[in-house]
């Protein structure tokens, strides 16, 4: 069984007093149910699961009065065989975006207290219109992302300290082994094709056949479409469509900035107007995440974000992967990083990145200097370059240090590197390090 590392975020939240209910989003297959199915055996006496997609039917338990009385009433009587004891059970309403008078609901359960609850959904920022009443401040919400690189490390059976030794490595800005470097490497470069789906890196895990990876992720995506089709609106499908399948492309550009332009060639004029809700269809179910540009590299970074000038990510690199051409696994077992301009290595990077911070940001001056990233650490403006070619110069980075004096760190991931510190300032680390930034 693949360890999560928000396992630790549920039980801290089982330990509170007067908790919240807690509601956990993401995309399909990122391992909700299972995580949660597993945290509720382990440390609740009684364990209630309900499946709204599964078992439409139970929703009409929230149908009319949704005190508490009522509910305990009518959720008694569906599930006899649970005992209901006060202090020691747990609910959990899985695929909630089904059953919006449930969400509604979960305030009735956090102002009683009786009984911890946890919810969660794959679509749930999708049908905010059916919610009559938002439970705020009743619900804590938190997503799951895909494994990021140390969840897969350790899957893949790499000893805890041998990667609290890397990571030692990295925050001491010290040279590291070069034979454990070119181990991490080798897990990274998997990591990269395999992505952070859990059913999928386990079939990975036990079979060792990328074969098995695409045939899984090719039916992943197409999940993804089938949810377009049966939960888009009839007129935002086919835009929805044409904006998903845009992604690779608009990331194998020397200038990945996301360009409506190119989702639709016919619709030059407006194409904002036409496809940003659909841009927005994919974020809200947990499929891409953006990257915003800033106007300066300067704190507070979210007073600098341009909304209108920003990439388009996948959250998952492996399906990112998928949805190109065949040979590009190939390729990249090659070692060919280069391969798609760099997209698939910036995309891993954001992907994450995105699981430990709040927004993703870059840095672009009229396409002259790019900086792949800006982030705001420990209260410093970062500037956090990415090479996965050959080319390892770091103009970019030189101009910043030059012209840019709200910038106080300067960061470097780059292919067949050791850490060091140049006399420039700019810390320089293998690839795979990006996981303890």
């Amino acid at each position: 069984m693949l360890k999560r590392k928000i396992t630790t975020r549920l039980l801290e939240w089982k330990a509170e007093k007067n908790k919240p209910c807690l509601l956990v989003k993401g995309a399909r297959q990122v391992g909700k149910t299972f995580i949660i199915d597993n945290f509720a055996k382990a440390n609740y006496e009684n364990y209630l699961y309900v499946n709204f997609e599964l078992f439409p039917a139970y929703k009409s338990i929230f149908d009319g009065n949704l005190d508490i009385k009522t509910l305990l009433r009518k959720l008694e009587a569906t599930f006899p065989q649970v005992n209901f004891e006060p202090g020691k059970t747990i609910f959990f309403f899985d695929e909630i975006q089904s059953c919006p008078n449930a969400r509604v609901a979960l305030k009735t359960f956090a102002l009683d207290g009786t009984f911890d609850v946890i919810a969660s959904g794959s679509l749930l920022g999708l049908s905010y219109k059916d919610i009559s009443s938002y439970p705020v401040g009743y619900e804590r919400v938190i997503e799951l992302y895909p494994l990021d690189f140390e969840e897969f490390l350790w899957g893949a059976g790499f000893k805890v300290d041998l990667i609290e030794l890397a990571r030692t490595h990295f925050f001491n800005k010290t040279e590291m082994d070069k034979y454990l470097i070119d181990r991490f490497a080798d897990q990274f470069q998997l990591f990269m094709l395999t992505g952070g789906m859990p059913k999928i890196v386990n079939t990975f895990f036990e079979t060792n056949s990328l074969g098995k990876v695409l045939q899984m992720q090719r039916a992943l995506i197409d999940n993804y479409l089938t949810d377009i089709a049966k939960y888009a609106s009839a007129t935002d499908k086919q835009k929805i469509n044409k904006c998903f399948s845009s992604i690779p492309a608009q990331l194998a550009k020397k200038n990945k900035k996301f360009m409506f332009s190119n989702i639709d060639s016919e619709k030059v004029n407006g194409g904002a107007r036409q496809f940003e809700s659909s841009l927005d269809w994919l974020r809200d179910a947990g499929i891409v995440h953006f990257c915003y540009n800033l106007n300066e590299p300067a704190l507070p970074l979210a007073t600098n974000i341009k909304l209108d000038h920003f990439k388009v990510f996948m959250r998952d690199t492996g399906l990112l992967i998928a949805m190109l051409e065949q040979g590009v696994q190939r390729a990249i077992l090659e070692h060919d990083f280069y391969i798609n301009e760099g997209g698939i290595i910036e995309n891993l990077c954001a992907a994450e990145i995105g699981t430990r911070y709040e927004r993703v940001m870059y840095f672009d001056r009229k396409s002259r200097l790019e900086i792949d990233f800006i982030l705001n650490i420990d209260g410093r403006a970062v500037a956090v370059e990415v090479k996965s070619g050959g080319n390892t110069k770091a103009k970019s980075l030189d101009s910043i240090i030059e012209n840019y004096k709200t910038v106080k760190r300067y960061v470097k991931f780059e292919k067949n590197c050791n850490v060091y510190t140049d006399d420039k300032n700019i810390e320089h680390y293998p690839l795979f390090m990006i996981m303890f930034l």
